[in-house]
């Protein structure tokens, strides 16, 4: 008896050794939005080049089914031998209009069978929707109605991705905690109803300091550690006219990365983090040094 609860306890120490070494191990998403699908059909070689340079291991990729399904298929087994993640990505505001969801039902059909035609090493690991219904017209007009079919599109969602076995995200306004429900799907905020509902959001956090970004993102991320769910912190790249602390754009990468690495220290520990993307791979490739 003895020697059995000694078995036990080293065998419970040795769990809990693993346990820790890997937590510690756990790789933070490093992401980025790759919206021009054709970069992969006419220079692949070139783009997974780019992809390795910025240690990026998740990708969300955008869904053109004019392209060859063998193209995503050549392209997601490169990626995943260098330890990328490669997720579908589509989305659009009149997506939340009536009848919007037909274009999700598309979505979900072209890649029910992209996933059977494909092996293993070929498969997307998951779905990334960026559907924004803010910019949708009922927005202004109807808002209430315009967030709950919102909410609708989302569960459809998450009932489709499921069916596919993959994980759903979405990209998340900093500003959705601000914007409250009341409808059949209960009330509350709106930000924290779509983190309790996917499996992962990506904060569209774009501010140019890391002072300004852990101060928009505090409540997601606590939404994040409430559901165990992680909140993945997006940062912008691209040339806007909304204002010099949008983007990272004027101050280059060098710049971006010492504040990025800001962000993540300041969350160390915090288990509702889930790391960092980049917006996006075009205007992430011009950006100056």
């Amino acid at each position: 008896m003895k020697k059995l609860m000694i078995a036990g306890v080293w065998l419970l120490f040795m769990l809990t050794q693993h346990g820790i070494e890997a937590q510690a191990t756990e790789v933070e998403t490093k992401a980025t939005w790759l919206w021009n699908p054709w970069m992969i059909y006419n220079d692949e070689a070139g783009t997974l080049a780019f992809l390795e340079s910025k240690d990026v291991n998740k990708v969300y990729v955008q869904i053109d089914a004019d392209i060859p399904a063998s193209s995503y298929q050549s392209f997601i087994e490169k990626a995943r031998s260098a330890g990328m993640a490669i997720y579908a990505l589509d989305g659009a505001p009149d997506w939340v209009a009536p009848k919007g969801f037909v274009q999700q039902d598309q979505l979900m059909s072209w890649l029910s069978l992209y996933q059977r035609d494909s092996g293993p090493a070929q498969r997307f690991s998951g779905v990334h929707l960026d559907v924004e219904p803010y910019l949708y017209s009922g927005w202004n007009t109807n808002r209430a109605a315009t967030v709950k079919s919102y909410q609708a599109l989302m569960t459809k969602a998450k009932s489709s991705t499921a069916a596919l076995n993959l994980p759903i995200e979405v990209d998340l306004p900093f500003w959705f905690d601000e914007i409250s429900y009341k409808n059949t799907y209960g009330k509350g905020v709106l930000a924290e109803w779509v983190i309790a509902n996917t499996h992962s959001v990506t904060l569209m956090a774009y501010r140019d300091s890391a002072a300004m970004i852990t101060e928009l993102v505090k409540n997601e991320i606590a939404y994040g550690v409430k559901y165990g769910k992680p909140v993945v912190v997006g940062v912008e790249t691209d040339k806007t006219d909304e204002g010099d602390f949008i983007s990272f754009y004027e101050e280059g990468e060098t710049f971006m990365k010492v504040e990025l690495a800001k962000v993540s220290a300041y969350y160390t520990g915090v288990k509702g983090f889930g790391g960092i993307a980049i917006h996006h791979v075009d205007s992430w490739k011009t950006m100056a040094p």
